[in-house]
């Protein structure tokens, strides 16, 4: 029970961190991603930089949490306990190539020489369609699908309150849809729209971490995967 209680708080802080690391370094790095002539210009770049630092600790809060939560949930089922840890492992992948992008940017406007205002203008372009793309593919249909994956774990196991794993489960599939819509180009990337889409799938991580870190996992549901074997049972025959 100690340690459950320890993987409970390591998973809900993990969970904070995820959120604390991405939403400033939405903000810091909108110069880059809204200004086509960023490249061009003078100002600093210890913002992006520090954006650029932060998605790399989000990326890593992102397997975090999936290494600290699987010992306990793959009790309920092995197999998709397995698939949420290779998920997020590659949605933190890609959220690193976002950051590559990011810094590609960075060293071209320090050191920029010998290269023409529209070329400049042209190649940053493309690094932030790069860094945008990523965006899309890992914290939009990516993580709509490991969500999933870890609202049903919970859900089924009966760990946290079921109206938690219900709002996973609602909320991921959603961003999945606006992110899918996102990639044919039915809607832009960063609109309000987008935004108000994810508020469910936000508030299950918000909501899960801080159950996490004050109730930790219910006793109840430990004890029934303590006494259950990993995996789907067998249908058994009713009298």
């Amino acid at each position: 029970m100690i340690s459950a209680r320890r993987t409970a708080v390591a998973t809900g802080v993990l969970f904070l961190i995820s959120h604390i690391t991405s939403v400033p370094a939405l903000l810091l790095r909108d110069p880059v991603l809204n200004d086509p002539n960023f490249l061009l210009g003078t100002g600093p770049v210890t913002p992006i930089l520090l954006a650029a630092l932060l998605d790399v600790l989000l990326a890593l809060s992102v397997v975090g949490t999936a290494v600290a939560i699987y010992p306990v949930v793959r009790r309920q089922n092995e197999g998709v306990a397995l698939g949420y840890v290779g998920l997020r492992t590659l949605e933190a992948a890609v959220i690193a190539a976002g950051v590559v992008a990011l810094l590609a940017v960075v060293t071209l406007r320090t050191g920029l020489t010998g290269i023409s205002g529209a070329e400049a203008t042209k190649l940053g372009s493309a690094l932030v369609a790069l860094h945008n793309a990523t965006f899309l593919l890992g914290p939009g249909l990516v993580l709509g699908t490991n969500t999933v994956l870890l609202a049903w774990l919970l859900y089924r196991s009966g760990l946290v309150p079921r109206f938690i794993p219900v709002l996973g489960l609602i909320g991921r599939p959603m961003v999945f849809v606006v992110a899918a819509t996102q990639l044919f180009g039915a809607i832009e990337q960063y609109s309000s729209w987008a935004t108000m889409t994810a508020m469910p799938a936000f508030a299950f991580e918000l909501a899960l971490a801080f159950y996490l870190i004050i109730k930790g996992f219910r006793p109840s549901a430990l004890a029934r995967l303590d006494t259950a074997p990993a995996g789907p049972q067998p249908a058994t025959a009713q009298p």
